[in-house]
């Protein structure tokens, strides 16, 4: 940018890396995200051999390769690395749709009761596994359910996942997903 201010994107991805980074080492690796796998799994009562799990690991497990590609194969990505990893391969769509696999299986985890919608106590899981606190939670569940129905549908939940990914709006819905940013 040429007023000198920080990209939005680059900004939500670094706060998505500080999620993202369960052990605080200042780098992210595949053990975070079996971390993150945990939690959601452990929070929403999965059983590891449960379809839900493999297909929320199989997720992760295309989106971490897809990074580490985007980086010439390092085992470990660094903020800056992550975050250039995350813009690089939102903008290869040829190989791995990280806003749409992902979301769809953590989606599909978080639906517990199968009505295809997310509740607030279901969503309250989520942002749990995300260290994200009670009253964030549900302002930012208030803000995703762009309907008013009182539940984040599938559509709505994908869609802010997109983006998150996309969109250079700091304050949108889909930008506080884990919390406000400070910009």
């Amino acid at each position: 940018m040429t007023d000198g201010a920080e990209d939005p994107i680059a900004v939500k991805l670094g706060h998505l890396f500080e999620a993202s980074d369960t052990d605080r080492d200042g780098f992210v690796d595949w053990s975070d995200y079996e971390r993150l796998i945990g939690r959601y799994l452990d929070g929403y009562g999965i059983g590891a051999d449960d379809r839900r799990a493999d297909a929320l690991r199989a997720a992760y497990q295309g989106y971490w390769s897809e990074l580490l590609r985007q980086v010439n194969g390092v085992d470990r990505l660094s903020r800056e690395q992550f975050v250039v990893a995350n813009q690089a391969a939102g903008v290869d769509g040829s190989r791995f749709a990280m806003a749409e696999v992902v979301p769809q299986a953590i989606f599909d985890v978080m639906d517990t009761d199968a009505d295809d919608a997310i509740s607030k106590p279901e969503y309250k899981v989520f942002l749990e596994a995300w260290g994200v606190s009670d009253l964030e939670a549900l302002n930012v569940f208030l803000e995703l359910d762009t309907d008013d129905d009182g539940r984040i549908s599938r559509s709505e939940f994908i869609g802010a996942i997109r983006d998150f990914f996309t969109s250079p709006e700091l304050e949108s819905p889909a930008s506080l997903f884990f919390g406000h940013i400070d910009h």
